[in-house]
């Protein structure tokens, strides 16, 4: 999918009532829902079809079956949020379900079938089988129609490739954002801001994340002084294709909801070792149980794998629902039919995010974050597979309610005015090289599946040694201290990549040493977060840790 011609060559309108930052499921599904008369600006840094919503494989969580009930799916949730899920947040999700998925069906989402009825699938920790698919890409099923229907839309402008820099505030009251786009550094004015960026993968070394999840959407909302919550419960699906020189592809959930098994190099299923579910405990639980495993029969745990078999499923039954894991697979050498899949986990969803309510208000007027970058209270600890794209379709359908205040005009896109230019220099750009390379390694050490004080401790004191280096560059010296309206023409050769380099590894070491100081800061074991210096749930921690500015505290749960 590419964007509109006419948007480029037309350059920004001048009057914008709405921006949409980031444009995966969130984002897409945001603009969609919100009030046709408004004028929207859909910001993306990169073409429309790559996001993370496109990546995932497994599909969306709904009661749609007569076995099944909104209290059963409730009760899931909490269960999995391991008492940090805010519980009127969550029956709210769980209660819009349905409507969100006929309405996708309506506009031509092709979920699977089977007799004539919607196909449903277990995933860990669900009671029911309650998740709609298609095929092994419901992600891009998804994403694809969405796209197709933003893009119809008069009132939406696709602004792309754009990278977001920072928020534009007037007083305590977000009026616009900061951007690269077509080679200048502009400001772009509208009352109403809305981040979607998606989540923060790449600032671990293992991520089933793309290239593009580098938490810009929490590093923005941070800087300009928002509330972030939660930051230290990160998700690591237990089981991304590990082979040298591939990617971290996700294997679904759904293939052990079908009946795939977890071996060791002897064909043992240990994962029932860990937890009476086995493979279909929760994703934490099963992906400590990997680690735990390796930690102890592996020569070289960092690299090791163990093996996932889905041999045991129908052979038929592989072939219609996983095509793409088959194809994948096959282009690294490895026949699901005839040998299981060297697996093990890597970071693949942030529960935490930037706070909000049910009405994707952040605490900055004006600003709102809606998907992963937001925190709504319905993931708590650890999220439920298959909640996270409905979360995007059920909060980013609550701008249909959006109201732009008659005292809030948009103001006038500033046009572009060259100021001054500039290029990035060879050293700086080995300074950003070395970081951006660097950092991912250490965050996956100090704070990954296992966590402990000491190495948290020196993990931090590193980002802040680099982030005195990033600071110092003469680049950041001129980008981060611009002024509303103060615009900078980018020179050739580096023009968009050093500076996309430069911007995501800012939003990097921020979003580093959050979730760092966040771990260091919950001194007990919960959901995502697992520390071996406090192994145990404690329950004075039974509350959210809350980030503004320097200052860390923590709030009830609702």
């Amino acid at each position: 999918m590419v964007d509109r011609p006419s948007d480029i060559a037309n350059g920004l309108r001048s009057s914008l009532n709405v921006i949409v930052v980031g444009a995966g499921a969130a984002g897409l599904y945001t603009c969609l829902r919100l009030p046709s008369h408004l004028q929207v600006g859909l910001i993306s840094k990169s073409p429309l079809a790559l996001s993370a919503s496109d990546w995932a494989q497994g599909g969306v969580a709904a009661v749609m079956a007569a076995d099944d009930s909104t209290e059963l799916h409730i009760q899931d949730t909490l269960k999995a949020g391991a008492g940090l899920c805010d519980f009127e947040a969550v029956k709210f999700l769980v209660e819009r379900a349905p409507e969100c998925i006929q309405h996708l069906i309506d506009i031509g989402v092709a979920f699977d079938r089977h007799d004539n009825q919607l196909a449903l699938t277990l995933e860990a920790a669900h009671s029911r089988r309650r998740v709609l698919h298609a095929a092994d890409t419901t992600g891009r099923a998804v994403v694809t129609t969405l796209t197709a229907q933003v893009l119809a839309c008069k009132n939406v402008q696709v602004i792309s490739p754009a990278f977001v820099l920072d928020l534009w505030l007037e007083g305590q009251d977000c009026c616009g954002v900061s951007l690269l786009y077509q080679n200048q550094i502009r400001w772009l004015a509208a009352p109403v801001v809305i981040l979607a960026t998606g989540g923060g993968g790449q600032v671990f070394a293992q991520t089933t994340n793309p290239s593009l999840s580098t938490g810009d959407g929490v590093a923005i909302a941070h800087r300009a002084g928002a509330i972030v919550r939660d930051l230290e419960f990160v998700q690591f699906h237990p089981t991304a294709l590990t082979k040298p020189g591939a990617p971290r592809f996700l294997i679904s959930e759904a293939v052990r909801g079908e009946g795939a098994h977890l071996v060791d190099e002897q064909g043992q299923r240990f994962a029932f070792n860990y937890h009476p579910a086995g493979e279909l405990a929760p994703r934490d639980v099963v992906s400590r149980a990997i680690f735990s495993h390796l930690q102890v029969t592996a020569m070289d745990p960092a690299v090791a794998h163990v093996w996932l078999d889905l041999r045991p499923i129908p052979a038929d039954r592989i072939q219609h629902r996983f095509p793409n894991i088959i194809q994948v697979c096959r282009e690294w050498g490895i026949d699901v039919f005839q040998e299981p899949v060297p697996v093990a986990p890597a970071a693949h969803y942030w529960m935490g995010g930037v706070a909000c309510d049910e009405m994707n208000r952040t605490t900055i007027p004006g600003l709102f974050a809606v998907g992963e970058t937001a925190s709504t209270g319905v993931h708590g600890a650890n999220r439920l597979a298959s909640n996270s794209l409905l979360e995007c379709l059920v909060f980013g359908s609550q701008f249909e309610h959006l109201e732009v205040q008659s005292g809030q005009k948009a103001q006038p896109c500033l046009p572009p005015l060259p100021t001054a230019e500039f290029a990035f220099s060879p050293t700086e750009l080995t300074s950003l090289h070395t970081i951006r390379q660097e950092l991912p390694r250490l965050v996956w050490q100090a704070a990954g599946i296992c966590r402990e004080g000491d190495r948290m401790a020196a993990a931090i004191a590193q980002i802040n040694q680099w982030r005195l280096i990033f600071d110092a560059l003469p680049t950041s010296k001129r980008l981060q201290h611009l002024l509303p309206g103060q615009s900078l023409q980018l020179t050739l050769p580096n023009r968009e990549a050093a500076f996309y380099l430069w911007a995501e590894t800012r939003n990097l070491l921020a979003i580093g040493y959050l979730i760092l100081q966040s771990a260091a800061f919950r001194t007990e074991s919960r959901g995502g977060h697992y520390r071996s210096d406090y192994p145990n749930v404690v329950s004075d921690w039974q509350v959210h840790t809350l980030v503004q500015g320097d200052r860390w505290f923590t709030a009830p749960v609702r």
